[in-house]
């Protein structure tokens, strides 16, 4: 199992952002593909406190449910990429 967690909905263009940039970074995941409707969210909600995705868990780095793509790129560019202290 991977230490990375995505939460996302098929088709969702800011799903696909993080996508890329975790396949992009060469890093590991795994998927949770949540329902269409919102009120089906539960375990999103649990992980994250709403319902919107994509949502990341990076449990080696007490990420417990980040949410907005534009932040999770950011975070995982800073934690893995280019950006990464060594």
């Amino acid at each position: 199992m991977a230490n990375l967690e995505l939460y996302e909905l098929k088709g969702c263009p800011y799903c696909a952002k993080v996508k890329n940039k975790l396949d992009e970074l060469n890093l590991e995941y795994d998927s949770h593909e949540v329902p269409r409707s919102h009120g089906d969210r539960t375990e999103v909600k649990e992980v994250s406190g709403q319902t919107g995705v994509p949502v990341l868990v990076d449990r080696d780095h007490g990420v417990d449910g980040m949410a907005e793509s534009d932040d999770i790129v950011q975070y995982l560019e800073e934690t893995y990429g280019q950006g990464a202290s060594a």
